[in-house]
């Protein structure tokens, strides 16, 4: 029998990211994100439970750079795991299937998640 040629798949090295696989692979990593952030909420949450001195501990690991950048990432992924969500929503109604429209509501997500986040942030530390 005679070998068939078939062509190969691009690699990825020739593939061209799109705005649509860029969105929907950043959507699945926020929802990991977002998982792996709920630890340092039960982390905090048992630091409370713990007494003073956990609290305090806590209390310095959020307070630092890292700790912040952490709570920041957390706070973006929620925010654009939230957007993108509604996005999605919108499209289970069967509309905003027009590429012109596909590509004009992810970039309205990225902007918002951005504006959200840093306004949320912004609140806070004028809050504190």
């Amino acid at each position: 029998m005679a070998k068939i040629e078939r062509p190969l798949s691009p690699h990825l090295q020739v593939y061209k990211p799109q705005l649509t696989s860029v969105l929907s692979i950043t959507h699945r990593a926020s929802g990991i994100a977002l998982t792996v952030g709920s630890i340092l909420l039960v982390y905090w949450l048992t630091s409370l439970a713990g007494g003073e001195d956990s609290y305090n501990g806590a209390r310095q690991f959020l307070g630092s750079w890292f700790g912040r950048l952490l709570m920041f990432g957390f706070t973006l992924a929620a925010f654009y795991h939230l957007c993108n969500g509604i996005r999605h929503l919108y499209w289970d109604s069967g509309r905003g299937f027009e590429m012109d429209s596909v590509y004009t509501s992810g970039r309205i997500v990225v902007v918002a998640a951005l504006v959200l986040s840093i306004g949320t942030w912004a609140l806070a530390y004028a809050w504190a």
